[in-house]
């Protein structure tokens, strides 16, 4: 049998007092740590499966795109939608089956793709959802509705877009110092972001000249309404 002295008993004391207080709560905190591991695993390895899964998809919506056969279209954006509607795969595929319906001329189901994309899309995916809805509806001649997508937050960067795709609205309203007005707007956000670039050093020639260009046809479009320089 093992034999302690004085000092090595009254250590084992104290280790045994202490495990008495405190045994429970440890094991608790191991397990609780062990299930959140096991969860954090699980969460993942779902991840990969969702996204495999909806990857597969997508490989056959684009297939009907190439077709052109709207039936396989409909039914492989649906299925993105409803079984992976949290992945990039669904927000992407939405704006693709819009865009080939629209082709097609079934407005409709675009605009319900788009209307989906627009309320479930992050970032850039979803101002690019409510600037193409926004032009639907602007050829419906919704113009409420077109304003209505395209007010509230943004992402800083789609600014001059939202302002010159108001001025449509607005134009085709008849409203011609509203319209010039965004179209001014427009052309601010555009020289803004030029400002903000060249002080970062991170402007290139290809975005310069893509500004140039988007300036210059906002012009145009002022000119058009008799609004002359700015």
């Amino acid at each position: 049998m093992a034999t302690y002295d004085l000092e090595e008993q009254e250590q084992l004391a104290e280790v045994k007092a202490w495990w008495k207080q405190y045994g429970n709560l440890v094991i608790n905190l191991v397990t609780i740590a062990s299930l959140a591991v096991a969860a954090w695993q699980g969460w993942n390895w779902y991840q990969r499966s969702q996204a495999a899964q909806a990857s597969a998809v997508n490989v056959v919506l684009m297939s009907a795109v190439q077709e052109g056969n709207t039936q396989r279209i409909k039914a492989a954006s649906g299925e993105l939608l409803e079984k992976f509607g949290r992945t990039r795969y669904a927000q992407l595929g939405a704006l693709v089956a819009a865009s080939a319906l629209l082709e097609a001329g079934d407005a409709k189901s675009a605009k319900a793709q788009l209307e989906w994309a627009a309320e479930n899309s992050k970032e850039e995916l979803r101002e690019l959802a409510r600037l193409r809805l926004a032009a639907v509806l602007l050829d419906e001649k919704a113009y409420d509705q077109a304003l209505k997508q395209l007010e509230g937050d943004m992402n800083p960067g789609f600014e001059a877009l939202f302002a010159e795709n108001r001025g449509d609205v607005l134009k085709a309203q008849g409203k011609k110092a509203e319209a010039l007005a965004a179209y001014r707007k427009a052309q601010a956000k555009i020289d803004e972001i030029g400002k903000r670039e060249k002080t970062k050093g991170l402007e290139q020639d290809w975005q310069a000249q893509s500004a140039t260009i988007h300036r210059e046809i906002l012009q145009q479009k002022i000119d058009a309404l008799g609004g002359g320089k700015s």
